[in-house]
């Protein structure tokens, strides 16, 4: 589990084969070991190799399906997150780091420091949410503002602008998208 709250950007210093290699600041990797779950723009990804400043994971070809993996290369930069520690608190919402699905940036605008967008959902995702809940975009927690047809708005505040890559979005950008875990799970109870 995660938080959707980014602890630092890396970058994909290598793909080889499936294994992607990303590298970030050293002290990122204070107490990770090989085994480790780490959500590179929200996808939990297991740690098969790290050194210094970088760590490796397989990435399936589900994953490479269900993700915005397809669409990047080495130098991209990345959003990292360590797993959730029970001895730590919960500053955004609970992230399974399980994506579920691709949106697309269909607006972008700057309000002074900040930045609004307006992302088109899947329709198979948008049940799942609603206005003043809660989304998390390539591993960020984010609050929805609104909501109409597929399309619902975000604000990023001008500390998250600087310490994630959702400052980089541009209109037809491509994002991870996972929804309300609690949404999923409650849909899942009542059809059964």
């Amino acid at each position: 589990m995660f938080t959707g709250i980014i602890q630092t950007i890396g970058k994909i210093k290598s793909i080889k084969a499936g294994t992607f290699c990303f590298e970030a600041r050293s002290s990122f990797f204070n107490e990770v070991e090989i085994g480790d779950s780490i959500a590179v723009n929200g996808v939990c990804l297991t740690v098969i190799e790290i050194g210094n400043d970088y760590f490796k994971a397989d990435i399936s070809q589900e994953t490479l399906r269900c993700t915005i993996f397809n669409h990047l290369s080495t130098n991209n930069s990345v959003n990292l997150e360590k797993a959730l520690r029970l001895n730590q608190g919960i500053d955004g919402h609970l992230v399974s780091g399980h994506v579920d699905g691709i949106a697309k940036v269909v607006e972008r605008f700057i309000e002074g420091e900040s930045r609004r967008f307006k992302i088109n959902a899947p329709k198979n995702l948008i049940k799942y949410i609603a206005k003043k809940s809660s989304v998390c975009i390539n591993g960020v927690s984010l609050t929805v503002n609104n909501i109409n047809d597929c399309v619902f708005d975000i604000n990023i505040v001008p500390h998250t602008v600087k310490a994630t890559t959702l400052g980089e979005l541009e209109i037809n950008s491509k994002v991870n998208l996972e929804v309300d875990i609690i949404a999923r799970h409650l849909e899942q109870l009542l059809h059964h």
